[in-house]
């Protein structure tokens, strides 16, 4: 902001400056600076996009009465408001959920201007209505409170006073009211303005920082009182003030690291094994990450150290995606334990601050610092706010923003996170988010990287059996055979978390091996937690079977879990007490003791000076165990035939609770994905679903059939879990003779097993021959070349698709073959190279589908070598040259 200054005159005399040409706006500005608050202030600065140096000097001012004077004169000289239009500042105050504080600003101008604003469009049409004026009449009118110079003083009457006029429209004016606290305040040392008998003339010169400057010159006058000092708002701390606390740094280090070491050492890889909690780094395995390098291309990463690129000029900001249960969370526990602990050759050493925010616990939260001094460090911390803001904005600070699909303000436009994510505050900061896959962030820039989580592969899940469970070599062999023969154990237990769970409760006895879906899984698994509970506590006044009983009626859990979970803004936390008067102590002291609820100590830090404030807050010990029970309540809505699912569902975010749903009740389930058929986004969803029924009834099979009629794409980027329920609804979809019109496989394809003939992914799940199958269509990584063994696999494949009617290869290389299986029958065959040259299989020669001419030899080895010209630069051809290098 250019330096600009506004003179108030308190006695002598002097020319006045020109005046507001509509009245009463310079008395609105006063009015309006009473209405903002600090919280108000800094998210207009964020929405108005202020630079750095301002929002500073908002944040730096005396009082908040001062803060808002500055706003106002900021938001003038940017146009956000103007004497005919205000429409901006309105439209932003009801984009940041203030529409109260929008029509009180509404109604303050109109007192004042008489001038009403346009309900709707007023801002984007320039549209302004008037009372009693034309608008080339108000351009004409001068202030009339202003048309004669007076002297007035201060410490007067406030009716006695003149509203200072600014010296040009630009400025803001100081209301003599205001002016004594401003005085008060601001006024240089030595100079005690309400006490002497001088008359003082003050220049307020607003400064490129934001900051405040009074220039004072006095004569005699009779004594005023003084109107007495403003209290200093209550997160605001004065300017300039040093900190009564040592080598804050050292300490601000010190602190941060207690409590990293109190969220890293309290892992509890089993809800009820409360007496065994270890360190992170005692149980951490590292899961596979892939970097996305490409619109739709993903690199895969040797180790989570390899998340922020050595090299210069690399995204700051990392986006680290997995679906439930995939180990984000612990992840970003291990990041903690290697800063806590300065780890020998782990980048999350390396920087002055590392900070791991859950962002479940920042409900309200304005800024950074402040999330900061509320959640990562101690209550008693002695490090004030303005201690916080200093130490983060010199330091080389990373920040790991945990659970973002779990974040309640997401949904606010301008939450600090999403400030910092846009790159609009903290500029400096290096930022990793997790969050669910369904979940990213929106409209984040180019330079943002993406990680994904991949889960545990056949070695990580034996690295975790020998290195948490037990080192017997048997038993790591009996754990891990079932995984091998058991295709939906093996696609589950990709996820950490249920890894995790299968491998420590197999070990204990139990016989999840059997499990043949992912709702028998996880019902063995509560099982399993609430029988040993009851073991636990047999000998406790209450009988393990009255324990039992309290777990068969969980309708009121069940409750809250689904409208907590379908809300549109999700609530994953309750209050304690809430939360014991809906389900009664004993049944919450048992989940409790399950471990399926978790309590938590929440601290909120008020104003400086005050007690800070503890509660007790309960949450699910995983979202997947509030999906669990929000099931049991959607079966129970279901029952009503009339029940319609609610429009904002992130049905793939919610995936697991509609499988649930499906597996724990036939009926009922056979409605919900009949709910599900009838969205235009339930697709995926049914396809989730329809495998976790045992049987289909007539209206299931008529949903399929609508599906599986349209074609069904595999994509390498589906998880595996979207890729196993596509396979088993195929599969079904065959057994029940229900034709499927098209399989395309995206880049998903990787080699035929010459044995049983099934097409194998790259995920290495295997996709049978389908009976009912009329298009086969794979559309490999572009640059590939299939292999003479691939090619003729491909076609020993269609031939166990009776009704298949057509095979189509995309983007890829053939190999030359002097003739062709004659089996293939009736099959039509066509291949394209590249996009818009297509060539089809004509009595065992390729004819160009344009030109009509057979593709001969010559011609061929023209195309091989145009073919890897053109596609040179692509991650298949590149791999074919190293290796022949």
């Amino acid at each position: 902001m250019a330096d600009s200054s506004s003179t108030y005159q308190a006695g002598g005399s002097g020319d006045q400056p020109k005046k507001s040409i509509i009245p009463g706006f310079g008395r609105f500005k006063v009015a309006l600076s009473t209405v903002l608050t600090m919280e108000i202030i800094m998210q207009l600065a964020y929405i108005f996009e202020y630079p750095n140096c301002l929002i500073d000097g908002l944040r730096k001012a005396d009082t908040t009465t001062s803060c808002a004077l500055l706003m106002v004169s900021g938001m003038e000289e940017r146009g956000q408001i103007a004497p005919h239009d205000i429409s901006q500042l309105l439209d932003s105050l009801k984009e940041i959920g203030n529409p109260g504080t929008a029509s009180t600003v509404q109604e303050l101008f109109l007192k004042h201007t008489d001038i009403p604003i346009e309900e709707e469009g007023a801002h984007s049409q320039g549209v302004i209505r008037e009372r009693g004026h034309s608008e080339a009449e108000n351009e004409a009118t001068v202030d009339r409170d202003h048309d004669e110079p007076s002297q007035k003083t201060v410490g007067a009457p406030a009716s006695s006073m003149s509203t200072m006029s600014p010296t040009s429209s630009s400025l803001m004016p100081i209301a003599p009211e205001l002016m004594g606290h401003l005085m008060n305040s601001m006024t240089p040392p030595g100079v005690n303005i309400a006490g002497s008998n001088n008359v003082v003339n003050i220049s307020c010169h607003v400064q490129s920082t934001g900051s405040v400057q009074l220039a004072t010159s006095s004569s005699q006058l009779d004594p005023v009182p003084s109107p007495g000092p403003v209290p200093t708002p209550d997160h605001v701390p004065p300017p300039n003030q040093e900190s009564d606390v040592p080598d804050t740094m050292s300490t601000f280090i010190q602190e941060l690291k207690e409590t990293g070491k109190a969220l890293y050492d309290k892992i509890q890889p089993i809800p009820y094994i409360k007496d065994e909690l270890d360190s992170v780094d005692k149980v951490f395995i590292e899961v596979g990450l892939e970097r996305r390098v490409g619109k739709d291309s993903w690199k895969k990463l040797g180790s989570y150290h390899d998340i922020f690129p050595k090299e210069k000029g690399n995204p700051r900001i990392q986006i680290i995606e997995g679906d439930p249960g995939y180990g984000k969370s612990t992840l970003a526990l291990q990041m903690v334990y290697d800063w806590c602990n300065e780890v020998s050759g782990s980048p999350f050493s390396g920087p002055d601050i590392l900070i791991c925010l859950n962002l479940r616990q920042l409900k309200g939260i304005t800024s950074i610092a402040q999330a900061i001094k509320q959640c990562s460090l101690p209550f008693d911390s002695k490090l004030k706010l303005l201690d916080v803001e200093q130490l983060i904005s010199k330091s080389n600070i990373w920040v790991i923003f945990d659970a973002y699909d779990e974040y309640p303000d997401q949904h606010n436009k301008v939450n600090f996170v999403m400030q910092m994510l846009k790159g609009k505050i903290g500029q400096h900061v290096n930022i990793l988010l997790t969050t669910r896959s369904s979940c990213i962030p929106p409209a984040l820039g180019a330079r943002t990287g993406r990680i994904r989580l991949t889960g545990f592969d056949n070695a990580a899940q034996e690295r975790y059996i020998r290195k948490v469970v037990t080192g017997d070599d048997e038993v790591v062999k009996k754990v891990l055979k079932h995984l091998n023969i058991n295709p939906t154990l093996g696609v589950l237990c990709r996820a950490p978390l249920f890894s995790v769970m299968y491998a420590h409760l197999t070990h204990k006895g139990s016989m999840l091996h059997e499990i043949s879906s992912v709702t028998g899984f996880f019902g063995h698994m509560i099982s399993c937690f609430l029988s040993h509970t009851q073991n636990k506590l047999s000998g406790a006044d209450e009988s393990p079977e009255n324990l039992q009983t309290h777990a068969d009626t969980h309708a009121a859990l069940d409750k809250l879990a689904f409208e907590a979970l379908t809300s549109k803004m999700q609530q994953l936390v309750w209050d304690r007490t809430f939360f014991v008067g809906e389900l009664g102590e004993v049944f919450y002291k048992l989940y409790v003791d399950v471990g399926i609820l978790v309590e938590e100590k929440e601290t909120h830090i008020p104003a400086p000076g005050k007690v800070p404030q503890h509660k007790t807050v309960v949450r699910f010990y995983h979202k997947l165990f509030g999906e669990w029970y929000a099931a049991y309540h959607l079966i129970e809505c279901v029952k009503s035939r009339s029940y319609i699912l609610p429009e904002n569902i992130n049905l793939y975010d919610l995936k697991f609770l509609f499988m649930f749903a499906c597996g724990l009740d036939q009926p009922g389930g056979s409605q919900v994905i009949k709910l599900l058929g009838e969205r235009k986004d339930g697709a995926e969803s049914v396809v989730l679903c329809a495998p976790q029924l045992k049987e289909w009834s007539h209206d299931i099979q008529t949903t399929v059939r609508r599906i599986v009629s349209s074609g069904i794409d595999i994509y390498i980027s589906d998880s595996r879990l979207l890729q196993q329920s596509t396979i088993q609804l195929l599969e079904l979809a065959s057994q029940h003779k229900i034709p499927i019109s098209q399989v395309m496989l995206l880049e998903s394809f990787s080699s035929v097993d010459p044995d049983s003939l099934p097409l194998v992914l790259r995920s290495g799940l295997c996709l049978p021959p389908l009976s009912t199958l009329k298009e086969l269509v794979i559309w490999t990584e572009p640059g590939r070349e299939v292999t003479v063994d691939e090619w003729t696999g491909i076609l020993n494949y269609t031939n166990q698709c009776q009704l298949l009617k057509k095979l189509k290869l995309d983007l890829c290389l053939l190999p030359w073959m002097d003739s062709f299986p004659t089996s293939l029958g009736s099959v039509e065959v066509v291949w394209a190279p590249w996009f818009c040259e297509y060539y089809s299989l004509r009595s065992g020669r390729w004819q160009n589908e344009d030109s009509g001419e057979i593709l001969t030899r010559g011609a061929y080895d023209d195309l091989v070598t145009k073919f890897r010209e053109r596609c040179s630069d692509t991650p298949w051809q590149e791999r074919r040259r190293a290796e022949r290098e």
